[in-house]
């Protein structure tokens, strides 16, 4: 057996935010946000309506729809994101119960890893097929970002860059004989930078920082004396995401080259067999600068982060899905999924849709 993207799906929040909404409340300009990211607007979800689970199942409802499948054929669920509706349980349970099954009691498994949480949901959800215990699993990645981000000059740099959405996948198994299929799938990690593109607080490191001075400085150590939120945690604004923008673009663009060419590697294909490359949507000039480094033309690479921003482990299904629905991609294509982000991860994930 091997595993085929039977539907894809995907759900955007209505609410448009563009850059000229956020002038208005952040020191910044449409201009200086376009030059750095390539985003002119982005989707927040309705706060005390919408969540992060609500948003995946919508999303995973049109999935569903466009496999032709029902409901209650859905044996798995993996969930991707780093903006779940609590603290714990996961957000999987709750996709579970939103779409009505728990009274199947099926499992459901939360992954952590962020901007490349969809790649590693996707090749582990491929291996579950493989290996012959689930026929129809529900990939998800869903984040609502704008429920955590620092709306204030002093967040700038982060807050205007990420947006809120869903997009989901069935995945189904299917013969060797079918044309469609995940060829190849590789995924990796250099712990070595897990603070530079972090939300560290509420954590359990309490006490951790100040015994490694000279990797997280002693200088404010002790702000970090609790394992949930105290005054100086607020104070200091630790519980927002930090993020050293120049190091991750740096390592981003030599890691994304690399597990694509991997990937291509695994299964003899070369670049000009790839008929759509949908790289993580971080940065547009991140995905620009891969482009011309693999000499690949505008029709080969889909970006919708001018619209939605970086939506993190659901910006690769979203741009799936939209390039699906748009007819950019048609059964039997070369697809190439590749992922950098937090942890350092990366990965890719070559298929033929």
């Amino acid at each position: 057996m091997k595993s085929k993207i039977a539907g894809t799906g995907y759900y955007v929040p209505e609410e448009v935010v563009t850059n000229f909404d956020l002038e208005k409340i952040i020191d910044t300009s449409d201009a200086w946000i376009q030059e750095r990211t390539g985003i002119k607007e982005r989707r927040f979800a309705k706060k005390g309506e919408e969540t992060t689970s609500t948003m995946g199942a919508a999303a995973a409802r049109m999935a569903i729809h466009n496999a032709g499948i029902e409901t209650e054929e859905v044996d798995f669920i993996i969930m991707a994101t780093l903006s779940p509706d609590y603290y714990f349980p996961g957000a999987g349970v709750l996709v579970q119960r939103e779409l009505g099954l728990q009274k199947k009691e099926v499992g459901a498994l939360d992954i952590r890893t962020q901007c490349t949480g969809f790649i590693y949901a996707l090749s582990v959800a491929d291996q579950f097929i493989r290996g012959g215990m689930y026929k129809n699993i529900l990939v998800i990645g869903s984040e609502m970002h704008s429920m955590g981000m620092d709306m204030t000059t002093r967040g700038r740099g982060i807050s205007v860059i990420f947006g809120d959405g869903a997009g989901a996948v069935v995945l189904q198994a299917v013969g060797d004989e079918e044309k469609s299929g995940i060829l190849s799938s590789n995924l990796h990690a250099n712990g070595d930078f897990a603070e530079e593109l972090a939300m560290v607080s509420p954590g359990s490191h309490a006490g951790y920082h100040e015994k490694n001075p000279a990797k997280y400085g002693a200088e404010g150590a002790s702000v970090y004396d609790s394992v949930f939120i105290t005054p100086e945690v607020v104070e200091n604004g630790l519980y927002f995401p930090y993020m050293n923008g120049q190091l991750v673009f740096k390592n981003a663009v030599i890691k994304f080259t690399q597990t694509i060419n991997e990937a291509l590697a695994k299964t003899g294909k070369t670049k000009e067999d790839i008929d759509m490359l949908i790289p993580h949507q971080a940065n547009l000039r991140i995905s620009q600068f891969i482009q011309k480094r693999m000499g690949l033309r505008d029709d080969q690479v889909w970006n919708n982060i001018q619209r939605y921003g970086n939506t993190t482990a659901a910006s690769i299904p979203i741009a799936l899905a939209e390039a699906v629905q748009n007819e950019a991609i048609q059964r039997g294509d070369l697809v190439c999924l590749s992922a950098f982000g937090s942890g350092f991860t990366w990965g890719s994930v070559l298929l033929n849709y």
